[in-house]
């Protein structure tokens, strides 16, 4: 989906090919498509957060504040991974990968 596998390579987080390599699958059902993944995004990063609430204060036993600063730092550091997660979870909401259908 993506020109760049790499989530951290920042400049190109967005960067996706207009159509699938496989079905030729038109990414882009139309233009703004992808606004919608912010939604799916909240939901992401909150579960993230709250993994990381859990790992920091109920097992590691660490106060609020640094536990407030392990949520700050998981949601940066995994920041570009959440979004195209995101438009992935987005995307097939809306159609259905076929693995039989040819281009």
């Amino acid at each position: 989906m993506y020109v760049n596998k790499n989530p951290y390579a920042v400049g190109q987080l967005f960067k996706m090919y207009d159509r699938c390599s496989h079905c030729d699958t038109k990414y882009k059902i139309e233009p703004s498509f992808f606004y919608g993944a912010m939604y799916v995004s909240y939901g992401v990063g909150i579960a993230f957060a709250v993994a990381a609430f859990v790992i920091s204060f109920l097992l590691l036993e660490t106060s609020l504040k640094i536990t407030f600063i392990a949520i700050v730092a998981t949601l940066i550091v995994f920041m570009p991974v959440i979004i195209r997660l995101s438009r992935n979870i987005w995307i097939n909401l809306f159609m259905k990968y076929d693995p039989k259908r040819n281009g």
